[in-house]
């Protein structure tokens, strides 16, 4: 998936993707188009990565600043498999019980990969308010690394009854939200405690806490919601 960036930028990712000694951007590449790992298709492409921006604040799993930039090494071509998404700007707002979706080829449950040809995988999550998602976490927390308070710049979204969930391989991947005729990218994978556990919904960095941050090393970016030139990215389709 790819967001309204500079053609020679690609989405953000989350931060603990890339631990310090991971850092060389040579050891990356983005695949774009594909909804099979193991199969691409011809529709896919790989695009080599030049460079990774980390986020100052990220001081380990589940700390602020789990996100990412990734400057790609040449232009992204947009096609029907392979289209941006609008970047939130500050004052959109992803109320609770919005129905979102979160994608990516991780783990089916705790322990169990996705199947060959590894198919994208699919999930609705509503929004859960932030008070609501710290609460759960304070039920039963026992010892743990994850805090109990969740922070301004993360956002909840799952099942109290747990089941369904993100899960490991999943992380780094988008939480995306229908507003209006678009589609913005409200979050990014970023921590929980198990997968589908009750009382333990999926964490994300909220893009929108990260806006500022964003403007800095992209300038011309637009963000949705804000004044600027009309874009047709992330529609909705019919």
């Amino acid at each position: 998936m790819v967001v309204p960036l500079p053609p020679d930028r690609s989405p953000p990712e989350r931060c603990h993707s890339f631990p310090p000694r991971c850092r060389n951007a040579s050891r990356y590449q983005v695949l774009l188009g594909a909804t099979q790992l193991s199969n691409p298709g011809p529709q896919a492409c790989y695009i080599r990565v030049a460079q990774v921006v980390t986020n100052p604040l990220y001081a380990g799993e589940a700390s602020s600043g789990d996100v990412a930039l990734l400057h790609l090494a040449k232009a992204v071509t947009f096609t029907r498999y392979v289209s941006p998404i609008c970047l939130p700007g500050t004052g959109v707002r992803f109320p609770p019980g919005l129905n979102c979706w979160v994608t990516g080829w991780g783990n089916l449950r705790c322990c169990e990969e996705v199947p060959a040809p590894q198919a994208l995988q699919k999930l609705a999550v509503p929004i859960i308010d932030t008070g609501n998602c710290s609460a759960m976490y304070a039920t039963d927390a026992g010892n743990r690394l994850q805090p109990r308070h969740i922070r301004d710049d993360m956002l909840c979204a799952g099942y109290a009854e747990g089941k369904k969930d993100a899960c490991k391989g999943d992380s780094g991947g988008p939480l995306v939200c229908p507003l209006g005729s678009q589609w913005a990218l409200a979050g990014i994978v970023s921590w929980g405690e198990g997968c589908g556990v009750r009382n333990r919904p999926g964490v994300y960095t909220r893009l929108t806490a990260y806006r500022d941050w964003i403007r800095r090393h992209i300038p011309k970016l637009h963000f949705m919601g804000e004044p600027g030139p009309a874009r047709g990215w992330g529609r909705r389709s019919s």
